[in-house]
């Protein structure tokens, strides 16, 4: 970097700092409030002045992909962008930073729409374990951003400042150099930057908008509420799809006053929790899963795009992330239809999984969400006899449970296809109904 750029960028860096507000004095363990747009959500913070942006980013936040390694600034795997500009997180304060735009790298780009320098890594494999690579990913997208066109005998010396230990650095820089002439005039800006859900791990505090922390004013929410948070679902084929018809022997009246109350309507999906009414039909909440060793808690928007009782069909676009890094979309519509008997409750849905939650095989994916959706249709009954909250659907959905019916399931469909089913057993023992 040039003399001049260095001056230039140390005044514009000082232009900021004079523009933001004087911090005042406060014990070492005393929270004081941070304002911070970390990936174009505004989010307030209430923590110690001790804590490091690395650790508001992980802890606080759940955004888990800045990695810390030295915690000295040396290895360069904590980099992110503070101000347009390269930054240790490890190095900084948080609330040094009161007032500052953060972008780390969940803001580069989605699973589905890769930034190009996340395109040009995985195309040339210029990563091993992975530890690395956000920092890699940052230091390169600041490096093409001032200085876009580089030659490539430059850029190892510009990425020096991050240390690799697995894979001689020779694929980085290829991947970096390629991402440079595709894009000579500098790299697309992220393209993960809107207004989300933020959740800290366990142990630390949520934050962001729209409704994610304490300290948020009223005003800050209109405005998350009245930008229309967009939910845009993936061109890609979704990983599970689920249609459930359930026949209930409850009028349809009763069952429409269900779904026509947003509210009640969520305490009958099993582990889901509305936390705020944004307005616009948007909507804030929490839902837990748990199956085995996973256990995933979920923060995210829904949107309901249909709501009409003529047709009795409601549409709910949703998305959500857990603070592990596994996300997940879904495109739900329920009917309900007035029979002889009651009314028909069909549900169909189309999930998008990314992360650990994807790393259920499809079909046992697919087994379980029609589980979760037949438990639904029971607590709709339920509310819709009693006008009231079903009492069933409590905590996240039970691991046990939803594994031994999907399972049992499983085996009677297997024990059917060699003739072992009910009333079949070709040794006269036990009928299969045990496993019911």
């Amino acid at each position: 970097m040039t003399t001049d750029e260095t001056t230039h960028d140390t005044a514009r860096s000082a232009d900021r700092r004079e523009n933001r507000p004087r911090p005042v004095s406060a014990g070492a363990d005393e929270p004081v409030e941070v304002r911070l747009t970390v990936n174009g959500t505004p989010a307030v913070l209430q923590l110690p002045p001790r804590h490091t942006l690395a650790d508001a980013l992980r802890d606080h936040l759940g955004l888990t992909g800045t990695h810390l390694g030295c915690e000295h600034g040396v290895c360069g795997m904590c980099t992110v962008m503070v101000d347009g500009e390269a930054a240790r997180a490890c190095l900084l304060f948080a609330c040094q930073l009161d007032g500052s735009d953060v972008v780390t790298v969940e803001g580069l780009g989605r699973p589905d729409d890769l930034h190009p320098l996340q395109e040009s890594f995985g195309h040339h494999h210029a990563l091993q374990c992975g530890f690395c690579t956000p920092g890699f990913l940052m230091s390169s997208y600041d490096l093409l951003s001032h200085k876009p066109g580089i030659a490539e005998e430059e850029i190892p010396e510009e990425l020096s400042g991050v240390i690799c230990r697995c894979t001689g650095y020779r694929n980085i820089v290829s991947a970096v150099a390629e991402t440079s002439r595709e894009h000579p005039e500098g790299v697309p800006a992220p393209g993960n930057c809107a207004h989300r859900a933020l959740v800290g791990r366990a142990g630390g505090q949520a934050a962001g908008l729209p409704g994610g922390a304490e300290g948020v004013s009223d005003t800050q929410r209109s405005d998350a509420a009245s930008q229309d948070v967009e939910i845009v679902l993936p061109d890609s084929e979704p990983t599970v799809s689920v249609e459930v018809t359930t026949d209930l022997d409850v009028p349809f009246e009763k069952v429409w006053r269900v779904l026509d109350d947003v509210h009640l309507l969520a305490t009958c999906l099993p582990g889901a929790e509305l936390t705020e009414d944004l307005g616009n039909e948007h909507y804030t909440g929490r839902a837990r899963v748990a199956v085995g060793p996973i256990k995933l808690s979920f923060t995210g928007i829904a949107h309901i795009t249909e709501h009409d009782r003529e047709s009795g069909r409601i549409r709910v676009l949703a998305q959500g992330e857990d603070t592990g890094g596994a996300q997940t979309q879904a495109d739900l519509t329920l009917v309900a239809e007035s029979t002889e008997t009651g009314t028909r409750l069909q549900a169909d849905a189309a999930v998008y999984l990314t992360g650990r939650i994807a790393q259920f095989g499809r079909a046992l994916a697919g087994d379980i969400s029609r589980r979760m959706f037949e438990q639904f249709a029971d607590s709709v009954k339920q509310a819709a006899t009693s006008g009231q909250a079903p009492t069933t659907p409590a905590g996240a959905p039970s691991a046990l449970r939803l594994v031994a019916g999907t399972l049992a399931n499983r085996i009677r469909r297997a024990l059917r296809r060699f003739g072992l089913g009910k009333g079949n057993s070709r040794r006269g023992g036990t009928p299969t109904d045990g496993f019911r």
